[in-house]
């Protein structure tokens, strides 16, 4: 188990991280999931040792490892810009922590070699091993850089946006491979992203972090359908914030009601609960119509979601919505 008890970060007058509390079970995969800023990035190189704290312990098995250097800590490390040597082959660059502690580790370079190849083939590199890093594309790359994480053993892989300069595509192919790697090796993991489709695709639970504290902590669900505050519910998934006079019906607190798009219904005139609402846009979003619309009397813009064999409403017109029945992501925690 990984534990973090009270950890707090400065840097200079700005303050990174406060107090923050966090522990993570064995062979968990864990989402550090927050804005730029949020301090998701601080509190993983602390966790490394790349960083350390001004305050409080990061505990690996109840073991104190706060001034455990980084190479002792038995942690592998995936970065967003890969960190691949270019002057050494693909399979130099996968055996390269072997190669280091070779003396302790008691293995030879062909058993280092064997294991590079093997790993090359774990992560669907096979046959490149004598490439350079400039000759692989980005998401060959970004491969290559997790086999060499993974090449150590590590008890607890630590990976920092490791997909945020790849294209969508290679992104989806990735994340799936990651998460393959994650179960067939029952490693704990610790994922930090700003990308929500991707904590919320990969992670056991996810840790929802805003300026330097944790807001949530839940099981994707839990955290997509019952948001604790406010910020959760803006940042994970999209959400309507609508006046509670008009649209709360099931709160009993608060002015401000959070709606998905989905839980929006454009009903007929004289539907109970119904208001009109003025179309300003409609685009299609997968198998649905994003509608885009205005709320009379207030400036924020409300997004409905419609069936995409209904024809969607024209700029301009005016449709009346209401809040379908009601559902968890419809009583929010905070409310």
């Amino acid at each position: 188990m990984i534990a973090i008890d009270q950890i707090a970060k400065n840097f200079g007058e700005y303050p990174a991280l406060h107090g923050v509390d966090l522990h993570i079970e064995r062979g968990e995969f864990i989402a550090l999931l927050g804005p730029s800023g949020s301090g998701k990035t601080t509190l993983l190189r602390i966790i490394a040792g790349l960083e350390h704290q001004d305050a409080g312990r990061v505990l690996f098995e109840g073991e104190d490892v706060s001034e455990t250097p980084v190479a002792e800590r038995g942690v592998g490390f995936v970065f967003q810009h890969y960190a691949l040597f270019r002057h050494m082959s693909v399979a130099d660059n996968v055996g390269f922590g072997l190669s280091v502690r070779r003396r302790k580790s008691g293995l030879s370079r062909a058993a280092i070699r064997d294991k590079a190849k093997a790993l090359l083939g774990m992560v669907q590199l096979d046959g490149l091993g004598d490439r350079y890093p400039a000759q692989l594309s980005g998401g060959q790359r970004q491969r290559v850089a997790l086999a060499r994480a993974l090449a150590i053993e590590p008890r607890l892989l630590l990976l920092d946006e490791p997909f945020g300069a790849l294209d969508a595509r290679v992104r989806k192919d990735l994340r799936r491979a990651l998460r393959d790697l994650h179960r067939r090796m029952g490693l704990t993991s610790i994922f930090v992203t700003h990308d929500q489709e991707e904590a919320l695709e990969l992670a056991d639970r996810v840790v929802v972090m805003n300026q330097g504290r944790i807001e949530q902590v839940g099981t994707p669900e839990e955290v997509y359908t019952r948001p604790a505050t406010p910020f959760v519910a803006s940042f994970v998934g999209e959400t309507n914030a609508l006046p509670a006079a008009l649209f709360g019906d099931r709160t009993v607190t608060g002015d401000t009601l959070h709606l998905r798009p989905h839980e929006l219904a454009i009903v007929t005139p004289d539907t109970s609960g119904a208001h009109p609402v003025t179309v300003s846009g409609a685009f299609r979003k997968g198998g649905f119509w994003r509608i885009e619309a205005a709320l009379a009397g207030d400036d924020a813009i409300v997004e409905i979601d419609l069936d995409a064999s209904i024809p969607p409403p024209a700029p301009g017109d005016i449709v009346h919505i209401r809040a379908r029945e009601p559902s968890p992501v419809s009583t929010p925690a905070f409310v």
